[in-house]
């Protein structure tokens, strides 16, 4: 036999291999009679050659339920969970945290110090992370920052005053983007980013890249499948140049502070105590250090969490807003009412007044979810509840919030925009994880109070200020940017602003 014949056998005996591999772990969910969406080889039921976007993906097997717990999919080779009913839901998120606290999102500590923040590390850390952090976002805390947020928001208005004038066509998501950068520059950073005045100011730059420069989802889902592989590769979620800038703007400001002794009611500051131990919680008790790294990957979290979910939150209002002119005008009286008891003052107590404001805004996250997919790894062997199924350590569960938000039977006619839907009585009547704009459990967003203050105040000075319209310009209905795992609007957000 020739040397060509024996590499012929030998490829072909590869690629039998191959097959043969993935025809068993295809069958996978089909031996334990679980429903599922067939697969398609070598990647299971993710199309990365397709223009789909992610919540499709989960979305197009979330819709295989047939009355059971979950639905089983394929990424790659790996079988994964998508959960489709709520009671299961609450167990993996809250009942059963225990077995479901671990996200399996891939992080690279050595290789890109940033990835290794409080959303993507697991276990012990992730415990001493929260912990830790909790308590910097207290309602207490929030109240202390709300000055700086009003602060940003009146500059958003004087920016929209010089382009306004008296109406005009505007692109709103860039400028709620500044804005969002604006703040959380300044609360995070203690930084006056400017990016109102300079649209191409470095912190919005770098903002920008943060998620333009994110890997494609392919790579993601192989590096989260095999994190240990992927980092032996040196693979990054962030590209050098955007760590490099948030590493050194941490260096420089903790240098700054400490330097000069400068003291500010911001995020910095707390991290910078915790780093030199010296934050207590409510008890007196030592909260415990942070290292620099761990500083600077809060930081960032806090960044890039606070400025894109707020930003495309607040945009996505806006939209409805201006599609729903009696909402617009309902929610445009409620804070007129409010604000001529206070002095005509945007303040911390005449927000939370701001009922109906508050409902729009969880509205808009029920109907744009600024995560689309809750993602849980099972720590041991999970027995699911009133089933015979199991679900074996390492398995991913994903819960889709995009689909549950857009379920007709959890939400009547889900395509319409009703804030009334978040009204006490009709939240009463639905299922506790039947919302999931922040998450739910141990593991929610720790950020929640501010992301909703910075939204709240935002889009009062914006409606107290100005009407919106639909333009020529305007997509109808919304379409998204691919390849990226949040919702963003895929030709801008173009709307008309007319001065009230």
């Amino acid at each position: 036999m020739d040397w060509l014949s024996i590499a012929l056998l030998f490829i072909i005996g590869i690629i039998s291999s191959v097959f043969l591999f993935f025809k068993k772990r295809y069958s996978y969910w089909k031996d334990r009679g679980v429903p599922f969406l067939k697969p398609t080889f070598p990647f299971g039921n993710f199309t990365p050659k397709k223009a789909i976007h992610f919540k499709d993906v989960t979305g197009n097997i979330y819709n295989q339920k047939n009355g059971g717990p979950f639905v089983g999919g394929y990424f790659f080779a790996s079988p994964v969970v998508v959960a489709t009913d709520l009671d299961f839901v609450q167990n993996v998120l809250i009942k059963d945290f225990s077995t479901f606290h671990n996200r399996g999102i891939y992080n690279n500590e050595v290789d890109d110090p940033l990835s290794a923040h409080m959303f993507s590390l697991d276990g012990e850390r992730w415990k001493s992370l929260r912990a830790k952090l909790s308590p910097t976002f207290t309602s207490g805390k929030m109240k202390f920052m709300f000055s700086t947020v009003a602060e940003v928001a009146e500059r958003f208005n004087a920016t929209l005053a010089n382009l306004v004038k008296p109406s005009a066509v505007l692109e709103m998501k860039d400028l709620s983007a500044r804005f969002t950068t604006d703040v959380i520059g300044s609360c995070a950073f203690g930084i006056e980013c400017n990016s109102l005045g300079t649209p191409d100011s470095e912190f919005r730059r770098y903002g920008t890249k943060v998620v333009s420069d994110f890997p494609l989802p392919v790579l993601i889902f192989l590096a989260t499948s095999y994190p240990d592989l992927a980092r032996k590769f040196h693979l990054r979620i962030f590209s050098k140049d955007v760590s490099d800038f948030f590493m050194n703007t941490v260096r420089e400001t903790i240098k700054y502070r400490e330097k000069s002794n400068v003291r500010r009611n911001d995020f910095m500051d707390l991290l910078i105590q915790l780093k030199n131990n010296k934050l207590e919680d409510e008890h007196s008790r030592k909260l415990g250090s942070l290292t620099f790294n761990e500083v600077a990957a809060q930081a960032f979290l806090f960044f890039f969490a606070g400025f894109e979910t707020s930003s495309t939150t607040m945009i996505f209002a806006l939209y409805e807003l201006a599609l729903n002119p009696d909402i617009q005008k309902k929610a445009r009286k409620e804070i007129e009412q409010v604000l001529s008891k206070h002095n005509g003052e945007i303040s911390y107590e005449s927000i939370k007044e701001m009922v109906y404001i508050d409902q729009i805004i969880s509205e808009t996250l029920r109907k744009y979810p600024t995560v689309i997919n809750l993602l849980r790894k099972a720590a041991k062997d999970y027995a699911v509840p009133n089933s015979n199924f199991v679900i074996e350590k390492g398995t991913s569960v994903f819960i889709p919030t995009f689909s549950i938000h857009h379920d007709p039977e959890i939400y009547e006619n889900p395509e319409i925009f009703d804030p009334l839907r978040f009204s006490p009585e009709q939240v009463h009547n639905r299922h506790p994880v039947a919302f999931l704009g922040f998450g739910d459990g141990p593991r929610n967003c720790v950020g929640l109070r501010f992301g909703r203050m910075q939204s709240r105040i935002g889009l009062v000075t914006l409606l107290k200020n100005y009407r919106f319209r639909p333009c020529e310009k305007t997509t109808i209905p919304m379409e998204f940017v691919d390849g990226i795992p949040l919702l963003a609007p895929k030709h801008g957000m173009y709307l008309t602003v007319e001065k009230v």
